[in-house]
């Protein structure tokens, strides 16, 4: 398998690559997540927009088709709960893997859940051999999908590789988890 898999069933979920028919939806997704996303990620800083939603769909489609990363909606029913990706920009042999989630549906499992698919999917690669999650040290909610995991924390990052917003202390967390040797 040279790419993960396009649609990821999970239970009471459904991960798939976002298309532009999405775009209405993944805005007032989004829009509605803003003040629950803008602590931790800087593009939820200004407004959300609908050409904004475009945008984040055209270049999910051109990263995909590229290698670069592998974004996906994460659905529940007709509704757009989140987004998760697997990313290539921790260097050869690995993938990162980052995600945000709409506040009404946190604490259902979610993002663990999806973060779990998406690392067996990392590992069905060639040549991926190690996953890792990063994190703001003051997200205590994204702290807890690697520690469910079980990857393991290998290193903190200061200055941050991203800006910094309201939320951050400025202190990346660094999460690994190694393919299993048969």
């Amino acid at each position: 398998m040279d790419r993960p898999a396009e649609r990821i069933e999970l239970p009471g979920a459904l991960l798939r690559r976002p298309v532009a028919a999405d775009a209405g939806a993944l805005h007032q997704a989004v829009t509605e997540s803003l003040e629950h996303l803008r602590p931790w990620m800087p593009w939820a800083a200004g407004d959300y927009t609908t050409d904004s939603a475009v945008t984040f769909i055209d270049e999910a489609t051109t990263s995909w088709h590229t290698g670069l990363s592998y974004t996906y909606l994460i659905t529940t029913g007709p509704s757009i709960a989140g987004a998760i990706s697997l990313e290539h920009r921790i260097g050869d042999g690995g993938l990162e893997i980052g995600y945000w989630l709409h506040p009404a549906h946190t604490g259902r499992g979610l993002v663990t859940t999806a973060a779990r698919a998406l690392t067996e999917q990392a590992f069905a690669l060639p040549g991926i051999h190690r996953v890792e999650i990063w994190h703001d040290a003051a997200n205590t909610a994204s702290r807890r999908i690697p520690e469910r995991l079980g990857f393991t924390c290998i290193d903190t990052q200061h200055p941050p590789r991203f800006a910094h917003t309201a939320g951050k202390r400025g202190l990346e967390v660094v999460w690994r988890l190694t393919r299993p040797t048969a």
